[in-house]
This record gives C-alpha cells, sequence and structure tokens, in this order.
C-alpha cells in the first residue's frame, strides 16, 4: 500500500460499489453527527426542566387561587414574587435584603475555606500515618455522628450570635465529607508509585506533594461539591439557631409570624446561591482536573 493510500484508507469503489470516501472525511461526519446530538440534547433538557417548573409552579398557584390548598400555610408563587419585591425594595426586619445575603455567603465562604484547608491536610496525614489514624479514629467518628443541631447550640455559647460560630458551624461540617474522601484517597494510591518514588530518593514531603496529593485529588475535588452546600447549610443551620442578621435569621422571623410567603422566599434565594456556587465550582473543577481525559473526567456527569 502506498503512503497516500496508508494515510486516507480509501474505500475502492470495486469493494462497496459506491464513490471511495476517505476515513477522514468519515471521522468528521461522525464527529458533526455527534456535536448534533449533544445540542438537540441540551436543548432538549432545558425545555424539559422548563416545562417541569411551569408545571408545578402553574399547579401551585391554581391550588392555591381555588383554595384548594389553604395560601395562609403553603403560601404561592405570586405570594413569593411579592415578598421578594417588597424585601429588596424596603428591605428586611434586619435591614438591607443584600446585607443579609452578603452575610449568609461570608459565612458559608469562610466555612468552606476553613473546612477544605483542615480536612486535606488532615486526611492526608491520618492517611500517610497510620498509627495517628488509628488513635484519632475513633474520637473522629464520635464527633462525626454528634447532631450538628447541637454543634451550633454548643458553639454560639461559646462563641455569641456573631460571626465566628456560624464560621465555625459550617467549617465542621465541611471538614468531615473533605476529610474522609481526601483520607480514602490517600489511601486508594499505587503503592507502586510510592516505592518507586522512594527508590528515584525522592523524601516523604516529595512524595507527599508529587504523588500522593496529586493522586487523591479526584477524590478531594468530589467531596468539594457537596462540601459547599454543606457550607451554606452550616451557616444556615447556625443563622437558625440565634444570629443578630442572615438568611437563616430572616427564615426564622418569617416562621415566627406565620408567613409562609417568606419562608419560601427566602429559600429561593439560598437555592439559587447555591446553584450559582456548584456553577462556579464546576468551572474550578474543569480547570484543576483538565490533565485526566475527557472519558474519566466527565463520564459519571450524566443526571445528578
Amino acid at each position: 500500500m502506498s503512503s497516500i493510500q496508508a494515510e486516507t484508507r480509501v474505500v475502492t469503489a470495486g469493494d462497496t460499489g459506491k464513490t471511495p470516501v476517505p476515513e477522514a472525511a468519515d471521522e468528521a461526519t461522525i464527529a458533526a453527527a455527534a456535536r448534533r446530538r449533544i445540542k438537540q440534547r441540551r436543548i432538549l433538557v432545558g425545555i424539559a426542566q422548563a416545562a417541569t417548573l411551569v408545571i408545578v409552579l402553574g399547579s401551585w398557584q391554581l391550588l392555591t387561587a381555588l383554595k384548594i390548598v389553604d395560601p395562609f400555610f403553603f403560601g404561592s408563587p405570586l405570594g413569593i414574587v411579592l415578598r421578594l419585591g417588597d424585601w429588596f425594595m424596603h428591605g428586611t426586619a434586619y435591614g438591607s435584603l443584600w446585607l443579609q445575603i452578603w452575610i449568609t455567603l461570608e459565612e458559608s465562604i469562610l466555612g468552606f475555606v476553613v473546612g477544605v484547608a483542615t480536612g486535606v491536610v488532615a486526611g492526608v496525614l491520618l492517611g500517610e500515618i497510620p498509627f495517628l489514624a488509628d488513635v484519632l479514629g475513633p474520637y473522629i467518628k464520635v464527633v462525626n455522628a454528634l447532631p450538628r443541631i447541637v454543634l451550633g447550640s454548643i458553639f454560639i455559647m461559646w462563641l455569641g450570635l456573631g460571626l465566628s460560630s456560624k464560621v465555625l458551624l459550617a467549617a465542621v461540617l465541611v471538614f468531615f465529607v473533605v476529610f474522609f474522601n481526601a483520607f480514602q484517597g490517600v489511601r486508594s494510591v499505587d503503592r507502586n508509585l510510592i516505592a518507586n518514588a522512594r527508590i528515584l530518593g525522592a523524601s516523604r514531603l516529595q512524595v507527599v506533594r508529587h504523588v500522593i496529593f496529586p493522586s487523591a485529588m479526584t477524590w478531594i475535588i468530589a467531596s468539594l461539591h457537596v462540601a459547599l452546600g454543606f457550607s451554606i447549610i452550616g451557616a444556615i443551620v447556625g443563622e437558625f439557631l440565634g444570629a443578630q442578621k442572615g438568611l437563616g435569621l430572616v427564615i426564622a422571623t418569617a416562621q415566627d409570624n406565620f408567613d409562609a410567603n417568606g419562608v419560601f422566599g427566602a429559600m429561593l434565594i439560598i437555592g439559587i446561591l447555591a446553584l450559582s456556587a456548584e456553577w462556579l465550582m464546576a468551572m474550578v473543577e474543569k480547570r484543576l482536573l483538565a490533565w485526566q481525559p475527557p472519558s474519566s473526567r466527565d463520564g459519571n456527569k450524566a443526571g445528578l
């Protein structure tokens, strides 16, 4: 076979009875068809999501308008919009709505950063030092088993109603998620890679930095999605238990006043914040794991 035939691999007309087509053209056609299918699926998913939202909200509004469902207890989409409009225009009982959002975001971000940092460090240390894991393991399990609402109450007694108690509660929730993933990631590293690095003269710190930590990165990154949601939950729960400002306090006040629209309105804001944070985390994950093949990086992202 000539070099030209080897590069194009033309299918002869005598074999198929059709005009010869280069293999490169076939691959381009297949790739274009795949892109069209992906685009069509995205459009279909978007239409289905919009239809689901319209059906749920429309049914909810209709049921409350017909008094089948009591709007005093269940609220209504229109009532939620009106309540949010009032908050944005005139503020809440504790000040501007934007201020409440910022305080909750600040507590969540600080708790997320502290929890991730301590969780990664503790997970790597205990994963690399079995003696330390055996000593501290039972205590970590005991603390992890404690109800978070109890910890929140204790932190408020210790640190008061300010920022610190909310950050600490959010950090605790994030810590355990990241810690267990980091610990398992370190334990799952191929021991042959570590042995080869040691043979080549790498110190223990160099092995951790260049072998163990990169190998466990996939586990750590996977935990950040859950940890991000937990940081918001920790901040909200802390504010709900006792705070001077924040969305959790807004929800608690609305609940005390039997304001269902206020409760659902604050929950809607929290949901938007969580979705935005998840989108940012997905972008960061894409950058950090860009070295992975697309099949391993994106293979398990279908659905939830």
